[in-house]
């Protein structure tokens, strides 16, 4: 899948390093998702792993989803479908508690 980073912050953070205020499994986490996010084919590939928790989230959030990075934190993304493929559009990262 296409993917195209909407947070500045981590737009920076494959090449000038990760932004603070994060805990280091945060970043390894993160690239380790962006990778398997790079080689999804689709949607599916997501709800097919399990632990990732890839869910639709709801009310003014609708059009957005999340992805389990640990127990604590979550990335958020949306999915905008294109004509041969989608495009995964990262929103940010944010604490669940």
């Amino acid at each position: 899948m296409e993917v195209e980073i909407l947070d500045k912050a981590l737009q920076k953070a494959e090449t000038e390093g990760f932004p603070g205020g994060y805990p280091a499994d945060i970043e390894r986490a993160y690239f380790k998702l962006l990778r398997f996010i790079r080689d999804a084919k689709d949607e599916r590939d997501f709800y097919a792993i399990k632990s990732l928790h890839f869910e639709k989230l709801k009310g003014d959030r609708a059009d957005e989803r999340s992805m389990r990075l640990n127990k604590q934190w979550r990335l958020i993304l949306k999915i905008r479908p294109g004509s041969s493929k989608a495009t995964v559009l990262i929103c940010g990262i944010e604490d669940y508690h």
